[in-house]
């Protein structure tokens, strides 16, 4: 029922973005490319969008794949920004999957980080704030749709910024080095966020490679739809394999039936809230998910092979920039995780561009206190010209004791139940235990087992069962299930969730007796 709720909300998300604008433009109004020149001559893609935004609204850019492979535009200088309504359709992709690609490598030479400055002068790469160098722009505008096209060599492929209501779908987006591949952000062009200027975009069915960052969402940037995608690198050609998503500040995204792998975190959310990230595939990452912020949901994802399925971090003030500065007031972050199956994490991957988890002692499955680049004892790459003093950033209290202004466990500090029997017979899977919490106050326990002994995260769903704490803070539960015959269960672990919404760490297995 639930998967069914599931295709049915993004069935309804999706529906818009069916193309009913190209039986409406006229063929007069419909700009063909044919050349793939860049010196604005009719028939450029340049020509075309400066066409274009004379009177937005108006047209269509249509490109076709010209001569031999590979079909390359290679720009000479930036191109305009896009104003909307508009649509970008490569009509051969739909014909035969060939893409044509917008190649920066004419003027930009991104492999190098160092090529892409940030914001701040000194600081360069895909882990500082930036908006230099991208290819496709779509600034103060709305309703843009690209669609097959490969955008290639750019410090960010296409960046949305201050802008709505766009589709990006089906499209490769490959090699931008020191931003991301695709950047939806609010910022103000000062840094700060804008609420209600980044809104309803969807990012539908692209496949990203070799990106510093793949895509992100930051400085307000929300309600809008991320799925269907497939976010990888190989580890050879990107000196930052940072993170998969980004989302700095980003809040209320949907972020669905995604593939991230090999990069430093798969999703990064940093002080961005309720956001929901569900039946993503995370495979080979340093973190496969890692959160601070609130009421974001992780909720019935796939997390296999990775150093830490879900890092969750403590959250102290945010300072300007979103990262560093030294703490003054802790936050409180109530993170759901939920229904996920997690097996074969705990994995030596440390790979840790502006996230993941180095630390020695932090790795397996739901894993809490691990650092952020704006804490002190974060092992990794914090940013190309980001101080390293230390002194100044912030302390955890688990990692670095309690030290003035350390901030809390997250999660507030839920404790995972304790299993103290787990039983099978006649086909009845039983399992008893107690769970401290907040007194008088109703929790969510889910159950999860493993098919072999050694095994200690959650392969399984067995199931949940709600239960109330009662005025001395604990409870004693007892979770009965009819055994599906298919299930091998050796042993069984388990998470608590209190009512604000805050998972505790996976508990210790019980073996079945």
């Amino acid at each position: 029922m639930i998967k069914r709720t599931l295709l049915v909300l993004i069935s309804c998300l999706i529906q818009p973005t069916i193309h009913a604008a190209e039986n409406d433009i006229p063929p007069q109004n419909v700009l063909q490319i044919t050349s793939y020149a860049d010196d604005a001559s009719p028939g450029t893609l340049r020509w075309a969008i400066l066409k274009n935004n004379q009177h937005p609204g108006n047209y269509r850019i249509e490109l076709h794949t010209l001569g031999k492979k590979p079909y390359a535009i290679k720009l000479q200088q930036p191109l305009p920004p896009l104003m909307g309504p508009v649509e970008i359709i490569n009509t051969d992709w739909r014909k035969t999957n060939d893409y044509i690609a917008i190649d920066g490598s004419g003027y930009i030479k991104p492999v190098d980080p160092r090529a892409c400055p940030g914001a701040v002068e000194g600081q360069y790469g895909a882990n500082v704030r930036t908006t230099s160098l991208p290819g496709l722009v779509l600034r103060d505008t709305g309703h843009v749709t690209l669609q097959g096209l490969e955008i290639t060599n750019f410090c960010i492929g296409i960046l949305i910024n201050r802008s709505s209501d766009n589709v990006i779908e089906d499209n490769r987006i490959v090699a931008n080095h020191g931003g991301a591949g695709l950047m939806l952000t609010g910022d103000d062009g000062k840094g700060n966020s804008t609420a209600t200027t980044t809104q309803r975009n969807k990012i539908l069915r692209n496949t990203f490679i070799n990106n510093g960052d793949s895509m992100e969402a930051t400085r307000g940037a929300s309600f809008n739809l991320i799925a269907d995608n497939f976010i990888t690198t190989d580890l050879v050609n990107n000196k930052e394999p940072s993170q998969g998503l980004e989302m700095l500040w980003g809040n209320d995204n949907e972020i669905i039936r995604n593939h991230f792998e090999n990069y430093s975190d798969g999703v990064q959310i940093n002080w961005g809230n309720r956001n929901y990230i569900a039946a993503n595939t995370f495979v080979n990452l340093s973190s496969a998910v890692t959160l601070s912020g609130s009421g974001n949901i992780v909720d019935g994802n796939t997390m296999t092979g990775n150093r830490v399925a879900v890092s969750v971090r403590p959250q102290g003030e945010a300072g300007k920039d979103g990262r560093f500065g030294i703490n003054r007031i802790s936050g409180i972050s109530s993170n759901r995780i939920s229904e996920n199956i997690m097996i074969d994490n705990g994995r030596n991957i440390k790979r840790c561009f502006a996230g993941g988890s180095c630390l020695p002692h932090l790795a397996g499955a739901i894993v809490f206190n691990v650092p952020g680049l704006e804490h002190a004892a974060f092992i990794g790459n914090r940013g190309g010209g980001i101080s390293e003093d230390t002194s100044k950033m912030e302390k955890i209290c688990a990692i670095d004791g309690r030290v003035a202004g350390c901030e809390p466990t997250p999660n507030e500090g839920q404790t995972a139940p304790h299993l103290d029997r787990v039983t099978l017979h006649a086909g009845q899977l039983s399992v008893e235990g107690e769970v401290k919490g907040i007194a008088n106050t109703l929790y969510r326990i889910e159950f999860f087992s493993n098919r072999r002994a050694d095994e200690n995260e959650a392969e399984d769903i067995l199931g949940y069962q709600m239960v109330a704490i009662g005025a001395n803070g604990q409870a004693h539960f007892h979770y009965q299930l009819t055994l599906p015959a298919r299930l091998q269960v050796a042993n069984v672990t388990a998470t608590a969730t209190n009512n604000d919404g805050a998972t505790s760490t996976l508990s210790q297995p019980a073996a079945l007796r």
